[in-house]
């Protein structure tokens, strides 16, 4: 019986400003608190035979969301087989994913971490659709941004570096599908909403000469059984690598969402970023992420921009302090066709929501 997780937790100065007709009038600026944690429970067994039985159970502590237990899944695997998981959990093209590097200790922009400081989202007063696994905020994204939800996935072993995943599920938490973090199916109706959920991803891994090389490619689709006219299947796709030597490693991603008419909008968003292991405990770094929505056949546009610097010390084993400067901007630069709100209804074009973030973390990791 096997427990870990990690805890991180951050404290931020907020300056804050938006012009969104929800945020009229609002004081955002100031300190903050924002933590990410979660606790993992890893039962596992080895047979005879060399193979490998487990669960991986993934328990949130924070319950922002509703979600009390994030992922569970079951896994077996064996050097020869390869890895098989059953359960609640990200596709394969997901955990193959490779993106711009970024020092431990720092805020993700890459994801949609940043909102826990800057109220960015449509849903706070901002002026982003902010959905969690999608390519406007993060190219670690899913198909139609389903997430964790009843899956198989099958991973190769690795070929020198190489390996192969594929993944299915029967049906997305979104789009009029069921399914929910840790929960079931309780049968599907295919001729409803998106089902038959397929991703396959690859990833090449592998260090020669001093060099570390780490690329990734993934697609995605399902299929649209709504029978909204106009509609299609949704898709996905991304790519990603990084490159290290002496201690630098420089890297970045691109992904798109084609959300097949199921949604007002596409969206697609790209990372790069720097860092260097500076000999000793100390590690410093700088990464952006670009964002774009655009809506679907009317032209509407909006963008998110994120910018961080970040420097981390390793304190112990599985201690780190970071302490980072970060800037993201949403802005709407199109919307005659209402793909966009800003909280009140009011569907401004020329609205933007920005904010700078000076903080420091401690993360425990076990």
């Amino acid at each position: 019986m096997k427990w870990g997780g990690f805890h991180n937790s951050h404290v931020g100065y907020v300056d804050h400003s938006s012009s969104t007709a929800a945020q009229a009038g609002a004081d955002f600026d100031g300190v903050d608190v924002y933590t990410n944690a979660e606790i993992h429970f890893l039962p596992s067994i080895t047979l005879d035979n060399g193979l490998t039985f487990g669960v991986d159970v993934q328990y949130e502590a924070k319950t922002n969301g509703g979600a009390i237990v994030d992922e569970s899944f079951m896994f077996i695997k064996g050097d020869t087989l390869g890895k098989i998981e059953l359960g609640n959990e990200n596709s394969a093209g997901y955990k193959l994913s490779v993106a711009a590097p970024q020092v431990g200790g720092g805020i993700g922009i890459n994801s949609p971490s940043i909102s826990g400081f800057v109220p960015i989202s449509t849903g706070a007063g901002g002026n982003l659709p902010w959905l969690f696994r999608d390519a406007g905020i993060s190219s670690y994204t899913e198909v139609l941004a389903n997430n964790d939800v009843p899956r198989i996935s099958y991973y190769t072993p690795s070929f020198n570096g190489l390996t192969v995943g594929v993944s299915y599920a029967a049906s997305s938490n979104t789009g009029g599908g069921s399914g929910v973090n840790a929960g079931n199916n309780f049968g599907v109706n295919r001729n409803v909403g998106t089902n038959d959920i397929f991703d396959i991803g690859v990833n090449y891994s592998q260090s020669f000469n001093g060099v570390d090389l780490a690329l990734s490619a993934r697609w995605g689709t399902a299929s649209n059984d709504t029978g909204l006219a106009g509609t299609s299947d949704p898709e996905v796709w991304a790519i990603g690598g990084t490159i290290g030597v002496a201690g630098f490693t420089f890297g970045g991603s691109y992904a798109e969402n084609d959300n097949g008419g199921l949604r007002a909008f596409d969206s697609e968003g790209w990372s790069l970023g720097a860092t260097y292991d500076i000999a000793g405990p100390w590690a410093i770094g700088f990464d952006t992420y670009q964002g774009e929505y655009k809506g679907v056949g009317n032209g509407d546009k909006a963008e998110y921009e994120a910018y961080q610097l970040v420097a981390s010390r390793t304190l112990g084993a599985g201690v780190r302090w970071g302490v980072y400067a970060a800037y993201i901007e949403g802005t709407v630069n199109a919307n005659a066709g209402a793909t966009f709100v800003d909280g009140l209804g009011n569907n401004n074009a020329n609205t933007s929501t920005e904010g700078t973030v000076i903080g420091t973390s401690i993360g425990l990791s076990f």
